[in-house]
């Protein structure tokens, strides 16, 4: 009887442990949507164990899609898939999946939707010249394009709210510096700063993707499991993806008429290559605008810089003025106040012409040194700064 009841106890006892395990597992799992080539979406709460037994990726390319880690925009390519994280965006696209991380935030809803919409298959029976053309692309292209559009548009719409408050601030402040607009455009400067930062790195890494032809094809996902999956390649393996209709001669746009294999040419890049140069210029031209807004933002503290250096010249000219004024009349003053002493001598007498004398002398010295001064230029229109805006 004993012996049973310690048996219920250690049963007991794990039981708790594996609902605490599994607890704590629940608790690392993270929010996923999945979109497959078929069409078809669901939403996925999966830990990630799970997402990197299901994709074949490590745990430290699993690490660069974590939000609470802060990591550069990034564009990896794997054996079986493509790891991307472009701000908000964050994904893992295979062959015939994409999976994408935290699906009910704000910014992410409109790429879930754009993929619901671009994936839906019932683009597959357009008959239309747009939709051919966007049937022959790869699955794993087609998703790649509609989360670097999302990033490019959300980056450049950012870009157009920070011009549209930044150049009537910045017009505001040259008409008058005060405190309030200083500080306006000093938050829109600080703002335009972190947004720059951001767009150049997914300019970086578009660029450093365009420069390698490898790191290119190594996104050319279905193109390797088509060659995996072919009786060339020897493996005599079932196709992994029969009902794919990225494998086979759609495999490549550009190489479509000329490859009489199903592997086409592994070196040729041309798609991808059109493809992530169209974003590589808009967002090049997103980057374009704020670095015109930068240029304008430093003409304008240039232009606030020579008003304050004008506003400080003219000071210093009323001080010239004013000190030249003081010495004078103190001159005046010193011969006003010895003449002024109730002192009994004769040359104290009838000195009304003495006081006339100093009072035009006085003036003369003033005239004199602001007539020096003007002829040195450093009062009146010699020592004006003009400024063509």
């Amino acid at each position: 009887m004993a012996a049973a009841v310690v048996v219920a106890g250690e049963a007991a006892a794990a039981a708790a442990a594996a609902a605490g395990a599994g607890g704590k597992k629940r608790g690392a799992s993270r929010s996923w949507i999945l979109f497959d080539a078929a069409g078809e979406e669901r939403v996925l709460d999966a830990d990630k164990y799970a997402i990197m037994h299901r994709v074949d990726i490590n745990a430290r390319d699993l690490r660069i899609l974590d939000p609470l880690l802060s990591y550069p925009s990034t564009i990896l390519g794997r054996e079986r898939a493509i790891v991307l994280n472009l701000e908000h965006i964050k994904a893992i696209i295979t062959a015939e999946e994409v999976l994408l991380r935290d699906p009910l935030d704000d910014n992410v809803i409109p790429v879930v939707e754009e993929l619901r919409r671009r994936l839906a298959p019932s683009s597959a029976t357009q008959h239309d010249v747009e939709g051919a053309e966007e049937d022959e692309s790869p699955f794993e292209f087609r998703a790649l394009e509609v989360t670097l559009e999302a990033i490019c548009s959300f980056l450049g719409a950012r870009t157009t709210e920070l011009e549209s408050a930044a150049y009537p601030a910045l017009d505001e402040l040259t008409s008058k510096i005060s405190s309030r607009n200083l500080d306006r455009v000093r938050k829109l400067k600080s703002g335009m700063t972190r947004l720059n930062a951001r767009v150049q790195k997914v300019r970086d890494e578009l660029e450093q993707l365009l420069d390698d032809d490898d790191d290119m094809a190594d996104l050319y996902l279905s193109r390797k499991l088509a060659g995996a999956a072919s009786p060339v390649s020897g493996s005599g393996g079932p196709n992994w993806f029969p009902a794919s209709p990225t494998i086979g001669s759609k495999i490549s746009r550009a190489s479509r008429a000329s490859a009489p294999t199903i592997h086409g040419n592994e070196n040729d890049v041309e798609e991808l290559e059109m493809l992530l140069e169209a974003y590589f210029m808009q967002i090049d031209g997103t980057l374009n605008k704020l670095t015109t807004l930068r240029e304008y933002i430093d003409d304008t503290e240039d232009y606030i810089n020579i008003q304050l250096d004008n506003h400080r010249n003219q000071l210093i000219q009323l001080e010239l003025f004013l000190s030249s004024g003081t010495v004078c009349l103190s001159l005046y003053s010193l011969v006003a106040g010895i003449f002024g002493m109730n002192i009994p001598y004769t040359w104290n007498d009838n000195h009304g012409y003495v006081v006339l004398v100093s009072g035009l002398f006085c003036a003369f010295m003033f005239v004199s040194i602001v007539a020096y001064a003007r002829h040195k230029g450093l009062v009146g229109s010699g020592s004006e700064i003009n400024y063509v805006q």
